[in-house]
């Protein structure tokens, strides 16, 4: 979506984008409609029954309430429509064929089959209790469609808790058991990579925006293979699949901060590892944790960023006292993911290593808050004249700077590559500064829709961030000054000139 088209948003309205039988509907609504007026609004355009009752889900299959308060979605990632039936919810058979079943009696049939499908005893109390809170929650909804929502909630909530006493009844595993995972082996199609392929991966002007979900999982596994990692800690492969689906599944659907732009950081990553030839001064541990930190760098990222956190008092900012609350949850998120044996790619490293592979992670991770960025640029550029790689601190710093530059370097990349980066990073600040506004906290001017362009937007953050960090890696690998730093030029250059010609423009 283009500058002007945002900036022309009329503030005392929304609009949402449904996808509803392969055609994108945009539904532009009043801030103060009601919710029946939304409904109404919402049958109207899509030209359905108005006696249907529709609820929407995100691309997650979470349910969305249609309501005035509804989040706002890009037209990349509509909204899909549902018309539910209480009467016939999830395919579970309505024996009596009565079709005015009420979402009472529907959840006293997902209880019944629930039981019958799990043998607990201790745990009963437990769930007929939440069953209770589910039954009182629908007591509450007094709306038709806002039923069918709290019936699609609850059962999800049933699933899940079906789910966790599945898990806690299965019998601990002995220690030798658990390197040899022979069940429930993940399953994803697998895409044999031409030598092409292979040799284009390594370098800085990679092409992401080629790649579906599943091709991206099979590169990320060949960089395992190809780096000598899964040899050098003996990674079950079965375990690296299911940590890639499981490290996928944890990002969420946002603008910017999703699973693709964790495959961009890791590949660039990957690529100045080659580049650079790291491999020749870095430990395989070293390499483990470069790549690695770069996958889980920002996990379950919520789509806001850390002012935001901090300014609306979120459980984020709550558990970690305003200090990088976002780059804490990234880190903790990855390694409530490598505590599961299962998911584990490190399992079968010693504890010192796997305790060295934590720590190194931690740093990288957290080095990439961007407002510690002028302290980790600094100490870098205190070490470069006299750059020691065999110092521990130069190393340290070095590593930081590689994972920051990786994080950022989509500037890096040819102009169609980076140009639609840029356009999804301004959807998610402009998600960002609208629903601060709503909510009365204060919105910073790089994310106000009503203040930013895409070449200024650039221009500065390319002078200013960008260029200093890669010539200060320049200095150690100098053949990072041909393929990277003239780039950043070119790329500072052209948004210049488009900042020029916006100013004759209004003259």
């Amino acid at each position: 979506m283009g500058i002007g088209a945002l900036s022309g948003v009329n503030q005392s309205s929304k609009s949402i984008y449904i996808d509803y039988k392969g055609k994108i509907h945009k539904v532009i609504f009043s801030r103060n409609s009601s919710n029946e007026e939304l409904q109404y609004l919402v049958k109207t355009a899509l030209k359905t029954n108005k006696c249907a009752q529709i609820i929407l889900k995100d691309s997650d299959e979470n349910c969305i309430q249609l309501s005035p308060s509804i989040p706002i979605n890009p037209i990349s990632n509509p909204y899909k429509v549902e018309f539910l039936d209480l009467s016939s919810q999830n395919g579970i058979e309505n024996k009596n064929n009565d079709d005015t079943k009420t979402p009472q009696e529907f959840l006293a049939q997902v209880v019944k089959e629930f039981s019958k499908a799990i043998k607990f005893e201790d745990s009963k109390k437990e769930l007929m209790d939440r069953i209770t809170n589910l039954e009182n929650r629908i007591d509450g909804s007094r709306m038709e469609s806002l039923k069918a929502i709290e019936v699609e909630k609850c059962r999800k909530e049933v699933k899940d808790l079906r789910e966790m006493f599945q898990k806690a009844s299965l019998p601990k595993q002995e220690d030798r058991t658990k390197k040899q995972i022979m069940e429930n082996i993940p399953n994803y199609q697998k895409y044999q990579l031409s030598q092409e392929t292979i040799q284009y991966l390594k370098t800085p002007t990679f092409n992401i925006w080629h790649w579906e979900a599943n091709e991206m999982l099979t590169l990320i596994e060949h960089m395992y293979h190809e780096l000598g990692l899964v040899r050098e800690f003996n990674i079950n492969p079965t375990t690296l699949k299911r940590w890639l689906l499981c490290i996928q599944a944890n990002y969420r659907n946002n603008p910017f901060h999703n699973f693709r732009h964790c495959f961009c950081v890791a590949q660039m990553m990957y690529g100045m590892i080659h580049l650079c030839n790291l491999q020749s001064c870095m430990t395989k541990i070293e390499i483990a944790t470069l790549i690695t930190a770069a996958i889980c760098h920002d996990l379950d990222h919520p789509g806001y960023n850390n002012a935001y956190q901090i300014n609306a008092r979120t459980e984020l900012a709550i558990r970690y006292n305003d200090i990088s609350p976002l780059e804490n949850h990234h880190c903790a998120v990855a390694f409530q993911i490598l505590s599961n044996p299962a998911c584990n790619i490190f399992f079968n490293a010693s504890d010192e290593t796997f305790k060295e592979i934590r720590g190194n992670m931690v740093k990288l991770i957290l080095a990439t808050d961007m407002a510690k960025h002028k302290e980790i640029l600094a100490e870098l550029e205190e070490y470069v004249a006299s750059f020691d790689f065999k110092n521990k601190d130069h190393m340290n710093a070095l590593k930081m700077i590689l994972i920051k530059c990786c994080d950022i370097s989509n500037e890096v990349r040819p102009m169609e590559i980076s140009e639609p980066w840029l356009d999804c990073l301004l959807e998610e600040y402009f998600n960002q500064s609208d629903r601060e506004k709503e909510e009365g906290l204060p919105v910073a001017p790089f994310m106000d829709r009503e203040k930013v362009t895409k070449p200024g937007a650039q221009v500065g953050f390319i002078k200013f961030v960008l260029i200093p960090m890669f010539e200060a890696v320049a200095k150690i690998f100098p053949i990072v000054q041909e393929t990277m730093v003239t780039t950043l030029y070119q790329s500072y250059n052209r948004y210049s000139q488009l900042i020029e010609a916006e100013k004759k423009d209004k003259k």
